[in-house]
């Protein structure tokens, strides 16, 4: 039985987006799709002594765009991130081991968001252990319909069964997958074990780095579908 889930790609995400991955045999950066300001394709939340902070990549608020085509600045955001994770994380039991493949990241010079998402989610599944077979939605033929493209690219990757978050119960009409012969399963995202966390008190809804500054190798054991 194959698993497939689609979702576009956000910057450095939370641990349930690498879960998601992990859960799957098939992962698709469904980035075709209209970008959308203010949302997690070019941002995410880290902790700091100040409380939690966006870590915001300015590639401008147009919506008149897809996702892979949003081009990304120059400047010095890239160097402002890394020292930014560098001056709340330095004290973290496990920052120099992450430092290690995370800084170089942060060197590189991709020239579009979405390669950017791409290869920042790529390292951090290879450091996970995470071996989900990952394609961009241009690989495959888009179809229209908001849920029919989704059961559309299940149908071209051969997938028994899609794995939806579950933010999509409001709109997701499961009965077309169940015409196609595709099964749909709902993340669950509650009950994750905390961690040892700096900065005040424990929150989840942080980006993957927390996790790993603060655990490193040992990261799987405080997620869902990663085998440790």
């Amino acid at each position: 039985m194959k698993k497939v889930a689609i979702l576009q790609s956000n910057y450095i995400p939370w641990k349930g987006y690498f879960d998601i991955i992990a859960r799957v045999d098939e992962f698709i950066l469904y980035d075709e799709m209209q970008f959308t300001k203010n949302d997690w394709r070019n941002r995410n939340i880290i902790k700091t002594q100040q409380g939690p902070l966006w870590l915001t990549i300015p590639v401008g608020q147009d919506i008149n765009r897809r996702i892979c085509d949003v081009p990304l600045p120059g400047g010095p955001w890239r160097m402002k991130h890394w020292k930014t994770l560098v001056q709340n994380y330095s004290h973290a039991p496990c920052f120099k081991e992450t430092a290690a493949w995370l800084e170089p990241l942060y060197r590189e010079t991709q020239t579009t968001l979405s390669a950017l998402n791409r290869r920042f989610i790529e390292e951090i599944c290879r450091v996970l252990g995470i071996r989900t077979l990952i394609r961009d939605s241009s690989e495959y033929v888009l179809g229209e319909g908001k849920t029919e493209r989704l059961v559309n690219l299940c149908r071209q990757t051969g997938a028994d069964e899609y794995v939806s978050g579950p933010a999509a119960r409001g709109y997701l009409d499961e009965r077309l997958f169940a015409d196609q012969g595709v099964r749909v399963t709902w993340m669950d995202y509650a009950n994750y074990p905390e961690y040892p966390q700096l900065h005040g008190a424990f929150t989840h809804q942080v980006s993957i780095l927390d996790l790993l500054f603060n655990r490193g190798a040992d990261a799987p054991r405080f997620m869902r579908h990663v085998r440790p």
